[in-house]
């Protein structure tokens, strides 16, 4: 009975995890339309509420790996628990701009810290052959929480602060995460405390037979230092090659920026703007959903190594079949947020303060100004258009960096809609009715790179970082991939139009294609399987082989 709770509530706290990530993420589409209003947001100001979560989960990776590592994973994900309670109560208390922006900054620190000791607080408390399942439950958690802030965006949008009601409904799950993490017992890594919560009847997750090796091959857990990751000691230097390249071909092959363009290629198949935001945010996380729950099933059985490869052989070929495509039909590309009175100037979305264009601002799909476009499409189908690029990037957990350059991109087709006879349409017109096969090829090879991408990269990067590392480093090594992932995430979305600009949008997507050969390429040669095998004999494997 007391190994199903442990197991139960292991799974809970993954699955909570993974739901406030994606719920924090999300919900700040929704919230903008209305702060913009009662705080009369500028868009640089609305940028920088949008990127205060990018800077303190930054901040997180750089520190939370000496925190997981010393204290315990049980403790920091009791610390974030906390520290996420005091974010949420800030924001829903927030009686300033300022007060807005600290609330999210602290909400940052605590996702990013939760959701790398949670990832590796599970890996290392249940059996070899639950592990794949239990952890992949946190990426499934991320979809769910996506898709309940979008489902609460819509109900408060009318409701006077809303906001409010938007931030501080995070408290709930944060509530029953704290709670049920007081129920599990310490890191059992450590061996003395393992033996002492074996012995105790908490721990019997591990077969008969993990037991009896245990037994004979006592594993003496060993201390690193921050240094060592980068040197030969037990092929260390190995281990943060496989790490770092799986969250930088995680980015590189496009995940962060394929989904901004959504919204247009559901309007090229026939549908209209506002149909096409509603289906191109639920219907791709509904898609998201589905396959992570592939992967988790299959995660045990397959393989980790079965699902990177096939997720990234898929990926590599619908970036490339998007590309041709493009080519034939070319998708129009507008920058969004640009000073529109100044035909110089310069195109770097880093150098300037973003200003409106037509009275619209940067993040918020609404233009503020039109009270005939708001009874037109409505706040619910406004808070929809954001979500687009929302979905793109969250498997990866680098949605924050999207999150604020990503709306203004993703959203331009649908935005301009609105206000065509001023900006002009966002479609090249004739190209899009006259290839119509073509189209659908676009929005089904789209599907088919979401579906890919949330079988094999989404998923199994985290849950190989979390079993590749020893225990004594393990918090460090997973913080100093996922700051390369966060930082990799934001390169992609600063560059992604100014290399359209360069080299054109067909060419860009096959760019992606060739990532995603080298991708297969560099997992086949360099990432190990480690379905089956307890973390011990995974970091045995590791340090025997040169």
């Amino acid at each position: 009975g007391r190994t199903v709770l442990i197991l139960l509530l292991s799974a809970t706290v993954s699955l909570l995890g993974g739901l406030i990530f994606g719920y924090e993420l999300g919900i700040i589409s929704g919230a903008l339309l209305q702060l913009q209003v009662d705080f009369h947001l500028s868009c640089f100001k609305q940028e920088v509420l949008v990127s205060a979560l990018l800077i303190g989960a930054l901040l997180a990776s750089l520190v939370g790996g000496i925190l997981i590592d010393r204290h315990g994973r049980r403790r920091a994900i009791l610390v974030s628990s906390l520290v996420l309670l005091i974010g949420s109560l800030i924001l829903t208390l927030a009686r300033s701009f300022i007060g807005l922006v600290i609330g999210r900054m602290t909400v940052g620190f605590a996702i990013s810290v939760s959701s790398m000791a949670c990832c590796i607080y599970v890996s290392e408390m249940v059996a070899a052959h639950q592990r794949g399942l239990l952890v992949s439950l946190y990426e499934a958690g991320i979809t769910v929480g996506i898709l309940l802030s979008y489902a609460l965006n819509y109900i408060f949008a009318d409701v006077d602060e809303g906001w409010r009601y938007m931030f501080g409904l995070a408290i709930a799950p944060t509530a029953m995460q704290f709670l049920s993490i007081l129920f599990l017992p310490v890191n059992p890594v450590k061996l003395s405390s393992w033996e002492s919560d074996c012995q105790k009847g908490l721990i019997q997750l591990q077969t008969p037979e993990d037991r009896e090796v245990a037994k004979r091959e006592p594993y003496k857990e060993k201390h690193y230092s921050f240094l060592d990751l980068f040197r030969t000691r037990d092929n260390m230097r190995r281990r943060t090659l496989v790490g770092l390249g799986l969250v930088l071909f995680q980015q590189f092959t496009g995940q962060p920026n394929v989904l901004g363009y959504a919204s247009k290629i559901f309007h090229s198949v026939g549908f209209q703007s506002n149909s096409s935001a509603i289906l191109a945010s639920v219907g791709l996380g509904a898609i998201k959903v589905v396959a992570t729950l592939v992967a988790m099933a299959f995660a045990d059985k397959a393989g980790r190594r079965v699902l990177l490869m096939a997720g990234c052989v898929v990926m590599a070929i619908s970036v490339t079949t998007i590309g041709l495509t493009s080519r034939i039909a070319p998708l129009a590309m507008a920058r969004d947020c640009k000073a529109a009175t100044d035909p110089n100037a310069s195109h770097s979305l880093t150098q300037h303060p973003l200003t409106p264009v037509d009275s619209q601002p940067a993040v918020s799909p609404i233009p503020p100004a039109s009270s005939a476009v708001k009874r037109q499409a409505g706040p619910g189908f406004a808070a929809s258009r954001s979500l687009t690029k929302v979905f793109a990037s969250t498997p990866s957990r680098e949605v924050v960096p999207n999150s604020s350059l990503a709306w203004r991109r993703g959203l331009v087709g649908q935005s301009k809609t609105a206000t065509v006879e001023s900006t002009g349409p966002p479609f090249h017109g004739a190209p899009w009715a006259e290839h119509m096969v073509l189209n659908w090829i676009t929005l089904l090879t789209m599907m088919a790179f979401v579906s890919a991408f949330s079988i094999g990269f989404g998923p199994m990067t985290w849950l190989v970082l979390s079993e590749i590392y020893p225990a004594g480093i393990r918090g460090r090594a997973f913080a100093f991939c996922n700051s390369f992932n966060w930082a990799a995430n934001l390169l992609i979305s600063l560059s992604f139009l100014d290399l359209i600009d360069a080299i054109g949008f067909s060419w860009m997507f096959l760019l992606y294609g060739l990532m995603g050969v080298m991708a297969v390429i560099f997992i086949y040669l360099f990432v190990p399987e480690t379905k089956g095998q307890s973390l011990e004999e995974i970091d045995q494997q590791f340090s025997r082989k040169r």
